[in-house]
């Protein structure tokens, strides 16, 4: 058999010669499969009711707004031209599960998918081919449509959109104008009562006017000419153009976000080199939320994991900035330590490439310097032009990837510490970045070990503070101790612990205007451009003065042009010096516009960048609760109403004050950016007064991923996987052969490049949707990668052909249950099992759920007719996970509705006492004997029993028994005499 897809081989698609007509096949489960799917879409089952509005049930109705609602989604598929692999659908059938279940439970459940749509492959297939990305995009999202519905999958399809629709973009750019046209405000006071938020310009500009809020220079607001008032104003916005370093890639012809370049310096799409550049570029000051987006972390159920990556990501750091004043410099530099009372060991400074104290540079290097610092220049200003010139060549990650190569130069500068008065030099290095705090650092080379290394490499001076244990044979001491060396006429921090020597030096540095204790963190604004044609464009234009310019909401959306040319105009891949030029423009007639934005019809210039696909994804979420909201009279993005009854804090028993979605599910490759920024936006919403929850997504759950085994030939080629087969050697070892030659086994992800991928569309032709929904929920839990073997997924096609066995003659297909009362045995299986399956079912153990189904189908198929009362009840229970095969059987049992909203079984205590336990006879610990005995059992009538077992009895052998020990009713230990 091969190992990879033996799907035809062993499940025929229909019955075979002197197989039963009714037996439960590939065929009938396909038939079964598409029947009840169109039945659902004519009735509207799946229709998710709102509290208002023209979105009802199935039947007409809307919700009650008091009723429970649970809103489940996924992460925002891309829609890719491969279609899907069996992998993929892994946590769309989870959700699935867990809201079908919920449904049954009583909740009003909202589940929907749409389409995240902007992104690049569809813009590069449209530059290979000319074939507009939209037709492309449409095309995809038909077929990913088809092959989910054809899963079974219980989704509103009325909610469904993709980014790319006009009225979603509409919104996108509505938020954008949003925090364009907002501030963040330090002081005020937001409604769930904290401080610091959002506020609309309007009011920063009200109150420049009033002089309430003074100017920075000091100037009184009147006296500001009209460019000098805007100028004020955009420093200030939430959404604001910056020239700032960029991760720019001349090959690609874009800006890159930080993510989207790779350890080595490259961009991840094409590998072209990356290069730092400083342009014109849109931001958004997600710094401004950074404590927020912390703190707010402990108010929503995530993955520790997750909350780990988020806190690491933003970076928040509590220290000093210390001032160091320049031996002949203009300005001081400010440096922020995490670790203030280290001040006496600085022995060194190091500042980015970047920084302004480069501009200018001593004309001579000074007495003393060793020729180790200078890089083998003749004065500081060669030497400091080269080594700019050469970080200028790597990203900010490659430049942290290098970070343990130590290069670096002496810039000529000397800087004294503040706190001995000592002169330091001041090296330039590329592993201090300067986005991150200051772009500069005091070097403590005796506590730390990256300035360590550096010390070493430049053969600078190594001076502890802390003090070090017995036996500390050199390097950097990074543990706890006393303070030591940490002494001036005004200050001493000797013998002090590191937090209260950290306070100290705090105090000392403020009360000398040295310095101030502050917070800072890794976290950089949000670069918000891209050059691309396939994204939303930016609702902004520009005047004479080159300063952006909204456009009214009237004017939404801004919809994409069409252009000669898809692609950005790109260049060597080295060229460093080059410029983007972006797709729209080329557009002159859509570029250069007139428009009357409360002045009279002027000329203005369109932004011609695009904002990342990140942009969509953002808010989707509120788009499924309220997706018909377009049109003039639409003037926010989701009824307050419908975002307080799906979202809103407390609105189920579950999702706390927070609020939010009550369960997203996803991959972990999403857990800092797309979840960060989604919250940053929310949060932006949220102090706005446009939605009710403090978090848009209130649990959060990481599915693994499918993994399948790929095989190589001797050239390192992969060979179809499908076409391998297993050959079990003499000594029981394995070996796989392809076209008669001997490959290479590898295990990893299912993807075409590997040509290992099975498709869902295999699947439902061979064993059918519900099968490969059973199989995929039992692999293993849910958050824990798993591996495909298409031979075993014959196992869970059993496990339904036994349930419909156990319901239907597969001879006739009449109904073969029986209307007399289970049995005792019967009912303590059925109940035990609908308890035990209940739990698993809310803690999203599947795997588990599906394991106690078998064991009560296994024993149900043991008798000779099944109850009604029991088949109803495994019918019920599988119906999440199975859910065609489940409605196919509710129907001839005698069902005229659906069992959608059917009530999931409730255990009937009764039937869960156990009626006896097994008692474990062991001898000197060895296991004797075992006996069926009531709960309740004496520890005298359990010893009798215990000391009369043939088996103990044989065991002792006619010793005495020197000791019993019992633990009723489960355990009796006997020690013999000696």
């Amino acid at each position: 058999m091969t190992t990879q897809d033996a799907t035809h081989a062993q499940t025929p698609s229909s019955t075979g010669p002197g197989e039963p007509s009714q037996r439960y096949t590939a065929a009938l489960a396909g038939e079964i499969e598409l029947r009840w799917q169109e039945r659902w879409a004519e009735r509207g089952t799946f229709h998710a009711a709102n509290p208002t509005g023209p979105l009802t049930d199935g039947k007409g109705r809307n919700a009650d707004p008091s009723s429970p609602s649970f809103f489940v989604m996924d992460m925002f598929p891309y829609p890719s031209g491969a279609g899907l692999h069996v992998g993929h659908p892994l946590g769309y059938i989870a959700t699935d599960v867990v809201g079908r279940f919920r449904r049954m439970s009583g909740d009003n459940v909202l589940h929907a998918l749409g389409y995240d749509a902007f992104g690049l492959p569809a813009e590069q297939f449209a530059v290979q081919t000319g074939q507009h990305p939209r037709i492309t995009t449409e095309a995809n999202i038909a077929n990913m449509s088809r092959q989910l519905r054809r899963l079974g999958l219980a989704h509103d399809d009325r909610r469904s959109f993709a980014t790319t629709d006009s009225e979603f973009v509409r919104w996108t750019q509505w938020i954008f104008l949003k925090m364009f046209n907002s501030w963040y405000d330090v002081d005020a006071v937001r409604p769930d009562g904290g401080t610091g938020r959002a506020r609309p310009i309007s009011e920063l500009e009200a109150e420049y006017a009033a002089g309430t809020r003074s100017v920075a220079d000091g100037r009184a607001w009147a006296e500001l000419t009209s460019a000098e008032q805007r100028e004020v104003i955009n420093d200030q916005r939430l959404a604001y153009v910056s020239n700032a370093p960029v991760n720019w890639c001349p090959g690609l012809g874009t800006v890159l976000a930080n993510e989207e370049v790779t350890s080595d310096g490259r961009s991840e799409r094409g590998n072209f080199p990356v290069f730092q550049r400083n342009l014109r570029q849109w931001n958004m000051r997600i710094t401004a939320y950074a404590d927020r987006l912390v703190d707010d972390l402990e108010d929503i159920d995530w993955p520790d994991k997750v909350k780990a990556m988020q806190r690491n990501w933003i970076g928040r750091s509590e220290g000093a900035h210390v001032v160091f004043d320049v031996v002949g410099g203009r300005e001081p530099v400010t440096v922020f330590t995490t670790r203030p009372d280290t001040l006496f060991g600085a022995t060194f400074m190091v500042v980015s490439p970047e920084h302004p104290l480069l501009d200018e540079v001593p004309a001579e290097w000074p007495d003393g310097t060793s020729d180790a610092w200078t890089g083998e220049h003749a004065n500081p200003a060669d030497a400091v032009a080269a080594y700019r010139a050469m970080a200028a060549a790597k990203t900010a990650v490659e430049r942290q990837a290098d970070a343990g190569k130590k290069t670096g130069v002496f810039t000529g500068h000397l800087a004294t510490n503040p706190a001995n008065g000592q002169l330091l030099p001041v090296f330039t290095a590329d592993y201090v970045l300067m986005g991150y705090g200051t772009g500069a650092i005091m070097a403590v080379p005796g506590g730390d070990e990256r300035d360590f290394a550096f010390a070493e490499a430049f053969g600078l001076p190594v001076v502890y503070t802390v003090a070090t244990p017995e036996g500390f044979e050199g390097g950097a001491w990074t543990g706890d101790g006393a303070i030591v060396g940490s002494a001036n006429d005004e200050v001493s921090l000797d013998g002090l612990s590191v937090a209260d020597a950290k306070s100290r030096m705090i105090e000392w540095l403020e009360s000398k205007g040295y310095g101030s204790g502050t917070i800072t963190y890794r976290l950089r604004d949000w670069l918000f451009s891209r050059q691309r044609y396939w994204g939303e464009p930016f609702p902004i234009v520009y005047g004479d003065d080159d300063q952006p310019i909204a456009l009214t909401e009237a004017m939404l959306p801004v919809d994409l042009p069409d252009v000669p040319d898809y692609s950005p105009r790109t260049y060597a891949p080295d060229d460093a010096d080059s410029s983007p030029e972006p797709p729209l423009g080329r557009n002159d007639d859509w570029v250069t516009v007139t428009l009357d934005l409360g002045d009279g019809p002027r000329e203005y210039r369109r932004e011609t960048n695009t904002m990342p696909n990140w942009a969509g994804s953002c808010w989707y979420y509120l788009r499924y609760l309220d997706p018909q909201n377009d049109g003039p009279s639409a003037t926010v993005p989701v009824d307050p109403s419908l975002d307080s009854y799906w979202m809103g804090p407390n609105h189920n028993a579950t999702a706390g004050a927070a609020g939010g979605v009550d369960l997203y599910v996803g991959g972990v490759e999403h857990a800092v950016l797309h979840l960060l920024y989604a919250r940053f936006w929310h949060k932006v919403l949220f102090d706005l007064g446009y939605v009710s929850s403090v978090e848009p997504f209130h649990k959060l759950f990481n599915q693994g991923y499918v993994q399948a085994y790929a095989f190589v030939d001797a050239r390192g080629a992969y060979v179809p996987a499908d076409e391998v087969e297993e050959i079990t050697a003499g000594d029981g070892s394995s070996m796989y052969v392809w076209n008669g030659e001997s490959v290479t086994r590898e295990y990893g992800k299912m993807g075409k490049s590997l040509k290992n991928v099975v498709t869902p569309d295999d699947m439902y032709e061979a064993y059918g949707a519900d099968t490969f929904r059973v199989y995929e929920m039992s692999m293993g839990p849910l958050d824990v990668s798993r591996p495909w073997d298409t031979r075993a997924v014959v196992g869970s096609q059993r496990f339904l052909q036994r349930l419909w066995r156990n319901v239907v003659s597969e001879e006739t297909g009449e109904l073969t249950v029986t209307d007399e009362p289970a049995s005792d045995e019967t009912l303590r299986h059925v109940h035990r099992a609908i308890a035990d399956v209940r739990v698993e079912m809310e803690n999203m153990r599947t795997n588990t759920a599906i394991a106690k189904l078998i064991t009560l189908n296994n024993h149900l198929t043991t008798l000779e007719a099944v109850p009604r009362e029991a088949a109803e009840a495994i019918v019920l229970m599988t119906a999440p996970v199975a859910p065609h095969i489940a409605e196919e059987l509710w129907e001839r049992l005698g069902h005229d509705e659906s069992l959608t909203y059917e009530p999931f079984p409730v255990a009937d205590e009764q039937y869960l006492v156990q009626d006896s336990v097994t008692c474990v006879f062991q001898v000197q610990g060895k296991v004797r004997g075992r006996a069926d005995v009531p709960p309740a059992i004496s520890e005298a009538d359990l010893e009798a029993l215990a000391l009369a077992d043939p088996g103990v009895q044989r065991a002792l052998d006619g010793r005495a028994v020197m000791k019993v020990i019992t633990r009723a009713p489960k355990l009796v230990n006997i020690v013999p005499a000696k």
